[in-house]
């Protein structure tokens, strides 16, 4: 029996972001497909307490299961001491790549991947994550699996998308980011998108996702740059097939669900080859990659792509589970 730590669908932030997605369509779909696969479920929405309460208390619970392997789909909640042999999903590894910006004194994190480190198993999206994990954790390869996410369910072209944007006033021809700016995270490269936007005479830009004030603050400009702030997946389907295409600079990626779900609207893609986004996008009809840190790249590219036919990868959440059970019940039976 597997039991699934999905506690931090309970914490605003990660809940509403592409790891809440991730967390709750591996979740569904290892449900929908469990007889098939093989497994058993537990799982784990309570208490929402003090993580480093994890190390002392998780161990006791998960034994009162009688699981047999433990998977925490996020850093969120990982312990030293599971109760079980640990299976663990690492989306990336940001903070340690950019300490300065993400690790404020660091413990938390320390603790959390030192229970990497100990995990029997390593899930990852790309194998840039997995070459990340060997060279900053000194993970074994052998531990590491990649298992590349796929289009979250329901993200498909609107006939017509106009009827449910009227609340929003979106300008009829537009780029598209997506992401949470709440708060702005450097590393999305959208501030330095934002200004080429603003100072220029193309298309504009929207930006769609959970926003603080500040934010909208500094990065809209009338007419140029227009922030929505948190829209529902109704809309943002509606947004992604009505944009001329996504635009998404970010700087280092561990996936990046909005160019697939982009692509899965018929929206054409240009991303800065960071991170996985070379694997996740190579050879995708309607993507297209520029060298990190040129926006102006990245909006020329954008540009050529307007009317391109695009398709999302033909990868779906049945082969996501069903490469994940492999690992959980191979994490099971393994010797360490």
């Amino acid at each position: 029996m597997v039991a699934q730590d999905l506690r931090v669908l309970g914490r605003p932030g990660p809940a509403g972001s592409g790891i809440g997605r991730y967390v709750q369509c591996l979740h569904d779909a290892l449900c929908e497909h469990a007889g098939e696969l093989g497994l058993r479920l537990k799982p784990i929405t309570e208490p929402q307490r003090w993580e480093p309460l994890e190390h002392l208390l998780q161990a006791r619970a998960v034994k009162r299961l009688g699981a047999d392997v433990v998977h925490t789909p996020s850093l969120d909640f990982l312990s030293l001491r599971p109760g079980a042999p640990l299976v663990v999903t690492l989306h990336d590894l940001a903070p340690l790549k950019s300490p300065e910006l993400y690790l404020r004194t660091g413990l938390l994190h320390r603790l959390r991947y030192r229970a990497v480190r100990r995990a029997r198993r390593v899930m990852v999206h790309s194998h840039a994550v997995a070459a990340d994990a060997e060279r900053m954790l000194g993970l074994d390869p052998g531990r590491i699996s990649v298992v590349p996410s796929a289009v979250p369910p329901g993200f498909a072209p609107v006939p017509e998308p106009r009827a449910r944007l009227a609340r929003l006033g979106v300008p009829e021809h537009f780029l598209l980011w997506v992401g949470s700016l709440d708060p702005i995270d450097p590393r999305k490269g959208v501030e330095a998108l934002a200004r080429v936007v603003a100072g220029g005479d193309g298309a504009p830009l929207v930006l769609a996702g959970a926003a603080s004030p500040a934010a909208g603050e500094q990065l809209s400009v009338p007419g140029r740059v227009l922030v929505l702030g948190r829209v529902s997946d109704s809309e943002l389907t509606a947004l992604y097939t009505a944009a001329d295409a996504l635009v998404f600079p970010s700087e280092d990626e561990g996936f990046g669900f909005p160019p697939l779900e982009a692509l899965a609207c018929g929206t054409p893609v240009a991303a800065y080859a960071a991170g996985s986004l070379p694997e996740v996008l190579a050879g995708v009809k309607g993507a297209a990659l520029v060298e990190i840190g040129d926006a102006e790249a990245l909006l020329d590219a954008a540009g050529r792509l307007v009317g391109t036919a695009a398709g999302a990868p033909k990868r779906d959440w049945a082969q996501v589970a069903s490469e994940a059970a492999a690992v959980l019940r191979g994490a099971a039976d393994a010797e360490r």
